[in-house]
């Protein structure tokens, strides 16, 4: 039997067999274990787009996070009530209650751990974490001898670092000294944030969505596995590598993530003089007139509020959210036997009718002006000095043989907390990726204090 919306999700969780009765339903305890955690606290002191901020408040990894997750949580509350009134739903008690009470949850708790992978600086993060191994990709002999560390799998994963599959990778690692299975989080959860369901090999597709990138680690390949079977995710069929069709639930959490980074991103751009009232005000009533049939009186109160530039903008933000949800729920509904099937090869967003000109307008105008803005491009330069150092650094003690390193090498792994040492008989693959647990992990502080102190600039 292939995927079916009864038959999609699970409240089983990874890494543990039986769970306890609890007054929330596994679903909502997904969200408490995330926002409890550590790494989701460390969101907070980790870039978004812009640098963080001294006096103006803008958006960091975890002020995002969470309104994706509000998002997320309204547009799995409207998508799941019309799923449960399906038919065929209709009729399974246990199918019909998901998507009426839980889906939502479900939703809620992936968009919260969504850019849990994400590194410190920045979109920049990723990119700077494979720079030193795309320095060795050469044909000098000792970079020649040091690819061949490495199979051809484990070399794409460390020249192409994924922050996806570093989310799958935190939410289910066995870090030493913790419980199995790593946050235990229900299947449903976990295979709705895999919006690339395919190996490192198989990634950067500029045709197939879901292709684009790719959602796991090769020393993570089982957990993936897993997850798939739980979930009946429907395979596709290569002749070289590992690609399953994407799951339901990723476009609801895709899309959440879409409405927020193109309307916050404005909002922010205002607030730090990058653009103009004027200019962010059109853009959002641009979107807002799609749907609201009242556009007089929303231009009405924006002009009211219009003495607080701030406030105004704030109003017109949550009235384009608000039509963004609407829209993409309907274009959900409209494509739902595609989406379950993993065949709908686009964005929700992308796929809004009559509405890409505007949204276009909104790409254009953030890249112009904010992704290129010179306080954002100074801190992708230093994001890029930064992380691809620290990862020079470590990786190169902890590769150099347990005999022949020297008092740095020693000192350097010293500082590696225990939940991150690693074993000295795993292969050089299973090495590296303790060490970039470790260095993708950092805040955008502690990474530059710690580049500072091994470059002697602070002691």
């Amino acid at each position: 039997m292939g995927i079916t919306w009864n038959n999609c999700f699970s409240s089983k969780r990874y890494g543990i067999e039986n769970t306890t009765q609890d007054r929330r339903s596994d679903f909502e305890r997904d969200w408490d274990r995330i926002i409890f955690s550590s790494p989701f606290r460390r969101l907070q002191n980790k870039t978004q787009v812009f640098p963080l901020p001294e006096e103006i408040f803008v958006h960091n990894r975890l002020t995002h996070s969470l309104e994706v997750a509000s998002v997320g949580r309204s547009l799995g509350g409207l998508i799941g009530e019309k799923i449960a009134a399906l038919p065929e739903v209709k009729e399974n008690v246990d199918a019909a209650t998901f998507y009426n009470n839980e889906l939502k949850y479900v939703v809620a708790a992936a968009c919260l751990a969504h850019d849990l992978g994400n590194p410190a600086f920045g979109h920049s993060g990723e990119d700077a974490i494979s720079k030193y191994f795309r320095r060795r990709d050469t044909e000098k002999p000792e970079d020649v001898a040091f690819k061949q560390l490495f199979s051809e799998a484990q070399w794409k994963d460390l020249t192409t670092f994924e922050g996806n599959a570093n989310a799958l990778r935190i939410l289910t690692m066995h870090l030493n000294g913790r419980a199995r299975g790593g946050f235990r989080l229900t299947y449903s959860t976990l295979g709705s944030i895999i919006k690339y369901p395919c190996e490192s090999l198989a990634s950067g597709s500029k045709s197939e969505v879901h292709r684009k990138k790719y959602g796991y680690f090769n020393v993570d390949e089982q957990v993936f596995l897993d997850i798939t079977k739980e979930l009946n995710m429907v395979a596709e069929q290569t002749d070289h590598a590992l690609v399953y069709k994407r799951h339901p639930f990723v476009y609801i959490v895709e899309a959440a993530d879409d409405i927020c980074y193109n309307i916050i991103d404005l909002e922010d751009a205002h607030r730090l003089g990058l653009l103009t009232y004027e200019e962010v005000r059109d853009h959002f009533l641009e979107i807002i007139q799609y749907q609201t049939s009242d556009l007089e009186r929303v231009k009405k109160i924006a002009e009211d509020l219009s003495d607080d530039p701030n406030e105004a903008i704030a109003y017109l933000r949550a009235k384009a959210i608000g039509v963004l949800i609407s829209k993409c729920s309907e274009v959900f509904w409209q494509h739902r036997d595609t989406i379950l099937l993993g065949t709908f090869n686009k964005s929700l967003t992308d796929a809004i009718p009559d509405m890409q000109e505007a949204l276009e307008k909104i790409k254009q105008v953030s890249v112009e002006k904010i992704y290129n803005a010179k306080k954002v491009i100074e801190l992708e330069i230093a994001g890029f000095r930064i992380m691809s150092g620290l990862v020079e650094d470590f990786v190169t003690a902890a590769l150099t043989p347990k005999p022949e390193r020297d008092k740095e090498h020693k000192k350097l792994l010293a500082l590696l907390p225990q939940q991150f040492v690693f074993d000295e008989a795993g292969t050089p693959y299973e090495k590296v990726m303790r060490i970039l647990d470790f260095i993708s992990g950092m805040t955008d502080v502690y990474a530059l204090k710690l580049y500072r102190k091994l470059r002697g600039i602070d002691v």
